[in-house]
């Protein structure tokens, strides 16, 4: 007989697969988890292994390319090179800082190439397109103009060097935080059972495919036997806490209690709802924790959680209280953790070294995603928007009663609901906003304001007197507890038209009846947190419109500008982490671990910091450090996208760039196909381009570190200690390697000797 093995990509699918084949009878072989690129069978030895995808068809999701195009988006990579404006800062990794002066056509001898052309101190270097991997963009610390290199890397050496050894202590600190949590056994809980796939026929919606995946990663990490510390980045609205509420009930199931830590209590009474809702029936005891609730409401928690009488709590940071104790805590979920204070994130810390851990975000922090990138993090990314779906349209406008009033009366007229957002409370202080209820009105200003400079109440007598029908109310973090939960409720049962409050809307909140929202001096929040706030709106199927109310134009810093003209451009669904790259170039990396980070930062750029500290931690590791040499090519017919065939200079460097970022020949196909999709059938340069762009690929991956292409030769510069070719290779006197035409086979025949060798 022959022995039959399937694999399966994951553990959480062999599961599901039992269940399927043993209801139907289907026994006699065995279900392993792995990876395998295609089915294979032996009768000598009678074994046969047969992959899940030749049974049940591919998966469609390749997460691996999703990871690589999140990593660029952030990284300043792909996604924004069609932005890139003269007098913006590049980063050559072998000259340094530069200045971008433009796309150029060069005639070098008979052939025409394009070319960058970086002004640099003391001389300006034009690098040709086909060597885009050589540059990122720069993204930096706030307010902070680089320096520029002197060509030739002299100075971009020394300041590298500096970096290298700032970037080792931070890797060590990480190392050591991350190698604690992973020598420490974590709980292994069980496989998935009738009541859990109960749970999930109870999910009223279809889950998108990323849905899927990221639910599949986090139960698989669940019953693996080390710690989980996984963050699901996903967009406003895109399903991350459908992925948190099925970990949550696996955890219970375990027999072990959750934990649902939000930043603020607004979000805990909706998580609390959410959670209450989509357990019942299940014996589910679901607590919570925040300010709302009075001193005793508090204390009957705490006891509870002690005793082991409540399964899941939903709070604020008063959960990180030293007076808080679990009975056996088995899951830590944390909502939005950039939005937490530093003496929480050590507490967070702290618990991450005994629990499984899951992190939810919409707009990634820098640190947070790099340490996933590094390897130190697992990360899911859910890309996918829902079925029906619609983009939010957004708009920059002045505060204009016209507008105000239409955009208002419409919503009204679909049945709809209003966010009006202001910054602050206004200028009559926090001591008396304690003692009024929200829908007093205050004592008027002897002046008139200015337009867009309303405390919080003149804001709502403002819309109050544009729409009188309109039932409106106000909402801050000021007000009480019992006052701040009544205007909530009001609103969420649609008893309010217009809710006129600050940001404490700004995470988590959902009420897919709101569909507009007014931001008033939307220049002085930051992207990302803007971004959020119009993530409250459009969560259903109706149109949703964000109206953006600033000041004149001369009141508008450079820096507001650039972040309303970024949110302005990003609408489409997804565009979490393309906003989070912009914010990072805008307000500048930031702190990663310590403020003494944001200097090396702000010298090499967020980009080539990132890829020391994963070599650093590579070394540490002593795992191989994949240092990404872009082949020097040399050739007599380089391709170039003609003006004519693409006008716009941004788009052309667009496609440059992700031409010169290919990998392999399925993700050229990718690209190429997209370009004749969108430009017409390419002309002999593009598809010349093209094909040069897949033999740089293919080099890079055999470790070439010059290719030179010509009508008589192909020849290759390999490092040293390099196996010397075979066939069809010789050696030259100056120790490279040469080939007869055409470049692909003969570097594939290489490719096959450097991969048996």
């Amino acid at each position: 007989g022959i022995a039959a093995t399937l694999v399966c990509d994951s553990q959480s699918r062999i599961d599901r697969l039992q269940g399927v084949l043993a209801a139907r009878g289907v026994t006699g072989f065995q279900l392993v988890a792995g990876q395998l690129s295609h089915s294979f069978a032996s009768l000598k030895d009678g074994i046969a292994v047969v992959t899940a995808a030749d049974i049940f068809g591919e998966r469609t999701h390749r997460p691996s390319a999703k990871k690589k195009r999140a990593k660029d988006a952030l990284l300043g990579g792909v996604a924004d090179w069609s932005q890139l404006a003269a007098g913006d800062f590049l980063v050559h990794q072998k000259h340094g800082v530069g200045r971008y002066k433009g796309l150029e056509r060069l005639q070098l001898k008979d052939v025409q190439i394009d070319a960058l052309k970086l002004e640099y101190d003391g001389g300006t270097l034009y690098l040709p397109v086909y060597r885009l991997g050589e540059v990122q963009r720069y993204v930096g610390a706030e307010g902070h103009a680089p320096k520029i290199d002197k060509l030739g890397g002299v100075t971009w050496e020394a300041t590298t060097s500096k970096v290298k050894r700032h970037v080792r202590a931070l890797a060590e600190e990480l190392l050591q935080i991350y190698a604690q949590r992973a020598s420490l056994p974590g709980h292994r809980f069980p496989p998935a059972d009738d009541q859990f796939r109960e749970l999930e026929a109870t999910f009223p919606f279809d889950e998108t495919p990323d849905q899927q995946e990221a639910i599949e990663a986090v139960l698989a990490d669940m019953e693996a036997g080390k710690a989980m510390d996984r963050l699901v980045c996903g967009d406003v609205g895109y399903g991350k806490t459908e992925v948190a509420m099925r970990a949550i009930f696996r955890c219970i199931q375990g027999g072990k209690q959750a934990c649902l830590l939000a930043p603020t209590t607004v979000l805990v009474e909706q998580h609390y709802r959410s959670l209450t809702e989509r357990f019942k029936g299940f014996g589910v005891e679901v607590g919570k924790l925040s300010r709302f609730q009075s001193k005793k409401d508090q204390v009957g928690t705490v006891t509870k959680l002690t005793e082991g009488k409540l399964d899941v709590v939903v709070g604020t940071h008063r959960l990180l209280s030293a007076d808080v104790r679990f009975k056996d805590l088995g899951l830590l979920v944390i909502d939005e953790e950039q939005r937490f204070g530093v003496a929480h994130k050590e507490r967070i810390k702290k618990t991450r070294t005994q629990v499984d851990v899951l992190t939810l975000t919409a707009t990634p922090i820098p640190r947070t995603l790099h340490l996933a990138m590094a390897g130190m993090r697992d990360l899911s990314i859910i890309a996918t928007p829902p079925a029906d779906r619609r983009a939010v349209r957004t708009f920059v406008s002045r505060v204009e009663d016209a507008t105000i009033k239409e955009a208002i009366e419409r919503e009204l007229a679909r049945g709809g609901q209003i966010f009006f957002i202001t910054p602050t409370i206004g200028q009559m202080g926090k001591q008396e906003a304690d003692h009024r209820l929200p829908n007093e009105v205050r004592p008027q200003r002897k002046t008139k304001p200015r337009d867009d400079d309303r405390t919080i109440d003149e804001w709502a007598e403002y819309l109050q007197s544009l729409v009188p029908k309109a039932r409106i109310g106000i909402g801050h973090g000021s007000l009480t507890a019992d006052q701040l939960e009544k205007v909530m409720v009001q609103f969420v049962d649609g008893e309010l038209d217009i809710l006129v409050a600050t940001t404490i809307v700004e995470s988590g909140l959902d009420i897919p009846r709101a569909n507009t929202m007014f931001v008033a001096r939307a220049d002085a929040f930051g992207l990302a947190q803007l971004y959020q706030l119009r993530g409250r709106i459009g969560r259903s199927k109706e149109r949703a419109y964000c109206y953006l109310l600033v000041p004149e134009p001369e009141h508008i810093t450079d820096e507001a500008r650039r972040r309303l003209e970024a949110l302005q451009r990003f609408t489409e669904l997804g565009a979490g982490f393309q906003i989070a790259s912009q914010d990072l170039e805008i307000r500048g990396g930031g702190e990663l671990l310590g403020a003494k980070q944001s200097g090396s930062i702000a010298a090499v750029g967020f980009d080539q910091y990132v890829k020391r500290l994963e070599a650093a931690v590579a070394e540490l590791l002593g795992e191989p450090i994949h240092s990404e040499v872009d082949p020097e090519l040399a050739i007599e017919t380089p391709g170039f996208i003609p003006d004519d065939y693409v006008p716009d200079p941004g788009q052309r460097l667009e496609l440059y760039k992700r031409l010169s970022a290919v990998v392999d020949d399925d993700e050229l196909g990718t690209v190429m196909t997209e370009i004749a999709d969108r430009y017409g059938p390419p002309p002999g340069e593009v598809i010349l381009l093209g094909e040069l762009m897949g033999i740089k690929a293919l080099a890079r991956r055999i470790g070439v570190l010059a290719l030179e292409i010509s009508a008589a030769r192909v020849a290759i510069a390999l490092p040293p200690g390099h196996v010397p070719p075979a066939a069809p290779w010789r050696r030259l006197p100056d120790g490279r390697y040469a080939a007869p035409p055409p470049a692909r086979p003969a570097l594939l025949a290489l490719a096959g000797r450097a991969t048996t060798s």
